[in-house]
């Protein structure tokens, strides 16, 4: 609603979000969810793992604590893999590789992309899940080249890697289409998505900014939501 509220202004209309996705819904424009659930994630393998070290941490600049994670994209035959590379306190995507299978070489490529924008990584904190591409011997030794510590989910709870899961959900619930025809145009507009989701739409976890403008901040930045999680788990906890 942020990005109308001029128009609504201009035009004296009085409508919140609900009443809006409901008239959207009423005429069919609304995108639908996907149905179909591809496993990208492999934790059974004998590379080493590594503990979670941002339990209750908050980065307040970016390049302090990146997330990572795999998302798939639905062509007309089979399925690619979108590896990304999100700054936890910008929600900005700072990497990203369309890759036609699940090997470590796409999330490879989606953290040198993330690399060579950072100038400082000395204080970076790379977050992931328990996956063989974050724990292959490459993808590890390339963190550590550059001094980035290590952490990773222990216990398969999407909260875990909250971040990284709700902007796979942006892009692919509102950005991006169900199924394209071949690699190449999925590509195409997978690079288009991630432009848009930097540069135009705002964030409700970034005090309404863009990721790319949260970007060139500091400090504490707004969030225009509430954590219903939260309290619902305390209410859990305080039930008999």
């Amino acid at each position: 609603m942020i990005l109308l509220q001029d128009f609504v202004k201009e035009h004296n209309i009085k409508m919140g979000r609900d009443a809006l996705f409901d008239l959207l819904r009423e005429h069919q424009l609304l995108i639908r969810k996907r149905k179909a659930k591809v496993q990208t994630t492999f934790s059974k393998h004998g590379y080493q793992k590594y503990p979670n070290l941002i339990r209750q941490y908050e980065p307040l600049a970016p390049n302090l604590l990146w997330v990572s994670d795999i998302t798939y994209i639905c062509l007309q035959q089979g399925f690619a893999y979108l590896s990304l590379i999100t700054d936890a306190y910008s929600r900005k995507i700072v990497g990203f590789y369309l890759s036609p299978t699940l090997e470590a070489i796409g999330s490879i490529h989606a953290l040198k992309m993330a690399l060579k924008s950072c100038a400082d990584c000395t204080n970076l904190i790379h977050h992931s899940d328990r996956g063989i591409q974050y724990c292959s011997h490459a993808y590890v030794d390339l963190l550590k080249d550059q001094h980035i510590q290590i952490s990773m989910t222990e216990n398969g709870d999407p909260l875990e890697n909250a971040i990284a899961e709700r902007v796979n959900g942006i892009l692919k619930e509102e950005l991006l289409q169900q199924q394209y025809a071949d690699l190449k145009t999925a590509r195409q507009q997978v690079a288009k998505a991630i432009t848009v989701y930097n540069t135009l739409r705002p964030h409700s976890s970034c005090q309404m900014l863009t990721p790319h403008m949260a970007h060139q901040q500091t400090g504490p930045l707004k969030k225009h939501w509430k954590n219903y999680y939260t309290k619902n788990k305390e209410v859990t906890m305080a039930a008999p």
